[in-house]
């Protein structure tokens, strides 16, 4: 290894505080991908939370912010590429933090599944614009590997085009959405406001789609060797990336209900709402464009996705829980590039199986969106139960630190109560067939990843203690900046 190298790299392996803040930030961002939300899947949210869709998205904005602030008790003590792993850890020890990594990984990899559908969806769509026909396994295999190649070969260049790319997407569905509302006169949706229609057994259950809306928007954290200034640039990341796509989606949520109002078309079948306003609208063109911007985006969160999971899987391998080749870093790039490359297959293998078993890419859209929901939901839960201990130990715990913990959690339990959901009841009714066995798939999961760790555990007895020192010596590095 040359010594230009030498001084670039973390104790990690990966590149030393190359990320701006900008770039720190857009891997928040195109995990969000808030593009994807309002040109694909507000549809969906509609369906469930009618005119209180942006509703579920304020409760969904507020619930993320109180975890948010949770996370940042972490995040301006240490930063690693471990994510909330290493904090979940820190705060209610190794057994817990082990959860949440099994928790993150299928979180951020269902996450780039279901992107990798939207991008194959609007793929399909564009190139059959101009007359081109694909397979959807096609559009599948190529987003996963430019998505591979991309986060192999520099996490700087990973972060750029995930800017880019976000930036001119969300500017020109600003463009539209200013456009359909002047066209309405700017007018004043009384039954929006008013929550005509909605339940809230909907408007809980459209959070649960709004909390995939939303997910991701922690995966700065992942960026820990990275980034410059982490204390600084990654607290800031995680609390604005969840401010700021909020209300991006309130108002489009607003603005696309009301654009549909009067419409012989349903909004919650319609699989490019966006794209079918702009017509309407009489500027087709930017529809078009919005679907190219799109694509560019599921393509973004793909990548993104890819990014972070690879990551935790690295800092676990390098913890024992997995085979060491996962835990090692690229001698010239300084990427986890094994644990890139294996991230990459698993978001190709499981939509391209179910594909082939006949669903289509907008119904594994829906089941993985929903399944990395419950990932999220669990950590999310979890980093806010250890913050308080962890302010504890430290001696450094206020009230209000304990009620930003409880309001996390309490707002966490709107969701999960709406993928439940109670046996007879018509505010919160069981969700159909198969979204009402997807959380004791979830339950299978983590028993599965548990009783792995048990085993490794019993493989390797030191393997707790290292781990721990291992967490610990990284929070230590940076107990001066208190």
């Amino acid at each position: 290894m040359t010594a230009e190298i030498e001084l670039t790299q973390s104790v990690h392996g990966l590149k030393k505080e190359c990320l701006s803040y900008g770039e720190v930030l857009a891997q928040s961002i195109a995990v969000i991908a808030p593009t994807t939300t309002p040109a694909a899947n507000l549809g969906l949210i509609y369906a469930s939370a009618g005119n209180g869709t942006w509703l579920s998205f304020l409760i969904g904005m507020m619930g993320l912010i109180f975890v948010a602030v949770n996370i940042n008790q972490f995040a301006r003590r240490s930063a690693s590429p471990g994510s909330l792993y290493s904090y979940i850890v820190k705060g209610l020890g190794v057994t817990a933090g082990v959860l949440s990594a099994w928790g993150l990984i299928l979180a951020y990899l269902f996450t780039g599944m279901s992107t990798l559908c939207g991008f194959a969806i609007f793929g399909q769509s564009l190139l059959n614009h101009i007359g081109i026909h694909t397979h959807v396994l096609t559009l599948f295999a190529l987003g996963t590997v430019l998505a591979w190649y991309v986060a192999y070969k520099d996490i700087q260049l990973s972060a750029k085009m995930m800017l880019l790319l976000e930036a001119f997407s969300i500017g020109l569905i600003l463009v539209l959405g200013l456009i359909i509302w002047l066209q309405k006169g700017f007018a004043v949706d009384i039954s929006q406001l008013t929550l005509q229609g909605a339940t809230p057994g909907g408007i809980s259950l459209g959070v649960v789609l709004v909390v995939f809306g939303f997910s991701g928007f922690e995966s700065a954290t992942s960026l820990g060797d990275e980034a410059k200034k982490p204390l600084k640039n990654i607290p800031k990341s995680v609390m604005q990336s969840a401010i700021w796509t909020g209300v991006f989606f309130m108002i489009m949520a607003y603005i696309e209900v009301l654009g549909f109002r009067g419409s012989s078309v349903d909004l919650a079948k319609t699989e490019e709402p966006l794209s079918f306003l702009a017509e309407q609208a009489g500027v087709g063109f930017l529809g078009t464009l919005i679907s190219v911007g799109a694509l560019l985006s599921f393509f973004a969160c793909v990548l993104a996705c890819i990014n972070p999971a690879a990551r935790v899987l690295f800092m676990m391998a390098r913890h024992g829980l997995f085979h060491t080749s996962l835990g090692k870093a690229h001698d010239a790039n300084l990427t986890p590039h094994t644990a890139i490359a294996l991230c990459s297959l698993i978001t190709f293998i499981i939509p391209a199986t179910l594909n082939l078993f006949g669903i289509k890419p907008f119904v594994i859209l829906g089941y993985t969106g929903t399944i990395c929901t419950y990932g999220f939901l669990l950590v999310y839960i979890l980093v806010s139960v250890a913050a308080p201990v962890y302010l504890h130990r430290l001696g450094k715990l206020r009230s209000l630190d304990l009620a930003f913990s409880v309001l996390a959690v309490l707002f966490m339990m709107i969701p999960i109560i709406g993928t439940l959901g109670i046996p007879g009841s018509d505010l919160f009714p069981v969700p159909p067939s198969p979204y009402n066995i997807f959380p004791y798939l979830f339950l299978l999961y983590l028993f599965a990843g548990f009783s792995w760790f048990m085993i490794q555990r019993l493989r390797y007895p030191k393997m707790v203690k290292k781990l721990e020192h291992s967490i610990d010596a990284i929070h230590a590095s940076f107990s001066d900046v208190e």
